[in-house]
């Protein structure tokens, strides 16, 4: 059972908002202001939080970036709900990294659909990044310490960590955050090759000197990494090889999942892969086919690998050819046969 921390300080919306979660399968966990949610959310560490923004003790704005300064809570995907509805404080709460908005008064589907289409991009995003098994967790705990003794650098969001083709003198461990790793097609097509979040590697592993990095990697929001010089990371492998031989594995299955995901890039239609895209969401969700979810379009392009305008496109043939409907933000499933038939 999915865990959501509900943080509201008005009694009436927060007790029937909460039965309106429970009654739909989840578990909630209140507070009545943003102090307690805070504080609340540090301990429970909820699958996502759905919270007020004007609130006595700390406003919603607040509670949002002291949950972003920590690694532990900074993942956890947040939602707005409130009565400001200015589009100056939708642009604020989105700027500071929300994951949604919705202003009250608010219909029970569209939040059920914002929060399952939330907790659904999650699950998508781990299930592409395969975890280290059980009996290699002890030796690449160490490495990371190892790594945290190396120099820190901070990176805002959209800045570029290093770009293809230039010499590779780093590598490189996420202590929070998150980065991407892209590269460019002859038009200029962005194609995102990897994410990396908390703990993960990347950067060029050869020792060569004359290597140059293959992609550029760019912060997908304000991240902090550890790095270590070519020649100090050749020492730390040369004092530890079974730690070595444990990240080189690491380091192989992103390598493998990247292969996998450029050939699908490569291959697939655009029309396939919007439509693999939809029915992932609605798998995840665990929706009937029929029922409307709330995917924004970013969020699909980003899980298919295609520009947001390609996304709105096919979309729109979808939406001609009776597969789809669009509300909104909203895209309501009508033929889901049709559309794994489309290749």
């Amino acid at each position: 059972m999915k865990k959501i921390l509900l943080i509201e300080d008005d009694v009436t919306v927060r007790e029937n908002t909460a039965e309106l979660l429970e009654l739909s399968d989840y578990e909630v966990v209140a507070a009545a202001n943003g102090k307690q949610g805070l504080e609340k959310a540090k301990v429970e560490l909820p699958d996502i939080i759905v919270c007020d923004i004007m609130m006595p003790e700390l406003d919603g704005y607040d509670v949002l970036t002291n949950l972003s300064k920590d690694s532990k809570t900074s993942s956890i995907p947040f939602i707005f709900l409130s009565a400001k509805t200015e589009h100056k404080d939708i642009r604020r709460g989105m700027d500071l990294g929300a994951d949604d908005y919705l202003t009250k008064p608010f219909e029970e589907a569209e939040l059920l659909s914002a929060i399952e289409s939330r907790i659904a991009k999650v699950e998508i995003l781990k299930s592409q990044t395969k975890e280290p098994e059980e009996d290699k967790v002890q030796n690449l705990t160490a490495f990371r310490e190892m790594m945290r003794q190396r120099e820190r650098v901070q990176h805002k969001a959209g800045d570029v960590i290093y770009e293809e083709g230039k010499s590779s003198l780093h590598f490189y461990m996420v202590e929070r955050g998150v980065i991407k790793a892209h590269k460019f097609d002859s038009r200029g097509k962005e194609m995102i090759t990897e994410i990396y979040k908390e703990g993960d590697f990347f950067g060029n592993l050869s020792f060569n000197k004359s290597s140059v990095y293959g992609e550029y990697t760019t912060a997908i929001e304000d991240s902090l990494l550890y790095v270590a010089s070519k020649e100090d990371f050749a020492e730390i492998l040369k004092q530890n090889s079974n730690i070595g031989m444990e990240l080189l594995e690491e380091v192989s299955d992103h390598l493998l999942g990247v292969k996998e995901q450029l050939l699908e890039i490569a291959y697939a239609s655009v029309r396939r892969k919007t439509a693999r895209t939809i029915l992932l969401f609605a798998h995840k969700i665990k929706k009937n086919p029929l029922h409307s979810i709330r995917i924004s379009r970013s969020d699909l392009a980003g899980v298919a690998g295609i520009a947001s305008e390609t996304l709105i496109r096919t979309l729109s043939d979808f939406k001609k050819e009776g597969l789809i409907e669009i509300e909104g933000r909203n895209v309501k499933l009508i033929d889901a046969e049709k559309l794994e038939k489309i290749s």
